[in-house]
């Protein structure tokens, strides 16, 4: 199916955040828009605000009437979703065109030149940053993000005139292989969804296969230390960027007073006094990747500089809620073991004479399985480690694999503990804090905002 013959689209798993960015982009395209998800979320919310008609009950019945023609609509589904989901065997049956988010994403990167951040951890701030460098200078782009930019709101940035689009290429069910880059950016490869891919050797073969899509004439920017070994095809540049080395690095990075500034070198042009507009240590190494692709995709000093000092971070990124010398919170949606440990690292950083609680909501019973004493060891930089049931999400419980698998490999001298997800917010209550973050990709996040409020008022922010 061509994209001009499309009227409307049929999003199985709506709410997602990759999936609500493509919904986006059909909406503003005119199309008819609508589609199921399991629970209603501020997402979907937004969606149906937007135009898309969602419905969150596993229904053919419900689906809309414009959507039941197979000549002119188009039925995305999430990898998440059952094979045995009643409206996705609906469309299998009638004959329905049948597509993962991803194909379409690289149907869209065949058309447009494709900006595209890879990696276990730190694509969706690295993504999001580049995609704001590139928005506000006179390149313009568009952006599929996976996570809500605090600079526009929104995981979805359309223009009428670029020829660039910014992707975050996921590596889960192999997604990332529909992609065809003009350009792309890796940024780690630290084994992850091994109930896919099974072992590390296959991980890293994924990521060494994605690096032949890259397009003749395009670029591929590598983080230094990586053991995958990159395949490009003849005529695409290589390039490693790193914190200190690399062909893109830092110089005179200084950390000072919650500011953090420092010097970009490049082999196309170096860039002084870059001023980090969400101040946390580990976008200095995301800014790097960032500001690269963007340069070598045309964007100049003054763009680069302006654009990173006027980035103002992604929802759940190291989101800082209060900030004040009684009480700071934040949340993070890291849920990596290497995520947890840059995290950690970077608060400890920025606080390092200050108690640091974190609050952790494991997610997936074989990522804990397989990572559970690297999980501990990242945990274990910090003072008190709150932990609570692990997140299934799409897997079924696994005997044995519970959060005490980290609780009882956690350093001695952390203080710990473990209590349900529903007494979190008694628990913050009741306890005294003065740096606490909540960290985890479940749905411990949706507590958030009560716990700010619970915060507030007994600090008095």
């Amino acid at each position: 199916m061509e994209l001009k013959d499309i009227k409307a689209v049929y999003f199985v798993g709506a709410g997602g955040i990759g999936m609500s960015a493509l919904a986006r982009y059909f909406l503003k395209k005119g199309m008819v828009v609508a589609g199921y998800d399991k629970t209603p979320s501020p997402l979907t919310q937004m969606l149906e605000k937007e135009g898309a008609l969602i419905h969150y009950e596993e229904n053919v019945d419900e689906i809309p009437h414009a959507c039941k023609k197979p000549a002119q609509t188009l039925v995305i589904y999430t990898p998440a979703v059952p094979q045995d989901h009643k409206e996705l065997c609906f469309f299998r049956q009638k004959g329905f065109e049948i597509q993962k988010r991803a194909q379409v994403l690289g149907t869209i990167t065949r058309t447009q030149k494709g900006l595209c951040v890879a990696g276990t951890h730190g694509k969706t701030s690295t993504s999001t940053m580049c995609a704001h460098i590139m928005n506000q200078s006179a390149l313009g782009c568009n952006a599929f993000l996976g996570g809500i930019s605090k600079n526009y709101g929104t995981n979805y940035i359309l223009s009428d005139d670029s020829e660039f689009v910014v992707i975050e290429a996921d590596e889960f069910d192999r997604s990332f292989h529909w992609l065809r880059p003009w350009m792309s950016v890796i940024t780690a490869t630290d084994p992850d969804h091994l109930d896919i891919y099974g072992t590390k050797e296959a991980y890293l073969e994924s990521f060494e296969h994605y690096t032949t899509l890259i397009q003749e004439g395009g670029a591929l920017i590598i983080h230094r230390g990586l053991e995958m070994k990159p395949q490009t095809q003849a005529g695409v540049k290589v390039y490693d960027y790193g914190l200190a080395e690399g062909d893109f690095h830092a110089e005179n990075v200084k950390i000072d007073n919650g500011e953090i500034t420092f010097d970009f070198v490049s082999p196309v042009e170096n860039v002084t006094r870059v001023r980090l507009g969400q101040p946390v240590p580990i976008n200095i190494e995301n800014g790097i990747a960032a500001m690269a692709m963007a340069q070598l995709s045309g964007c100049n000093a003054e763009e680069l500089r302006y654009g990173m000092q006027t980035y103002r971070g992604v929802d759940r990124r190291f989101d800082f809620k209060l900030k004040n010398n009684r009480i700071v919170f934040l949340s993070d949606y890291a849920h990596h073991p290497k995520e947890i440990y840059q995290s950690a690292r970077s608060i400890r950083q920025l606080y390092p004479d200050r108690r640091i609680t974190a609050i952790f909501q494991p997610h997936l019973y074989t990522r804990t399985r397989d990572f559970y004493r690297e999980f501990a060891d990242s945990l274990s930089q910090l003072d008190q480690v709150v932990l609570t049931e692990i997140y299934p999400a799409r897997e079924e419980p696994i005997p044995g694999v519970t959060s005490e698998l980290i609780y009882d490999n956690l350093a001695p001298g952390v203080e710990k503990i473990i209590i349900k997800k529903d007494d979190v917010q008694e628990f913050v209550k009741k306890n005294d804090f003065d740096v606490l973050i909540v960290l985890g990709a479940g749905d411990l996040d949706n507590q958030v905002p009560a716990l700010e409020k619970i915060l507030r008022k007994k600090y008095g922010c």
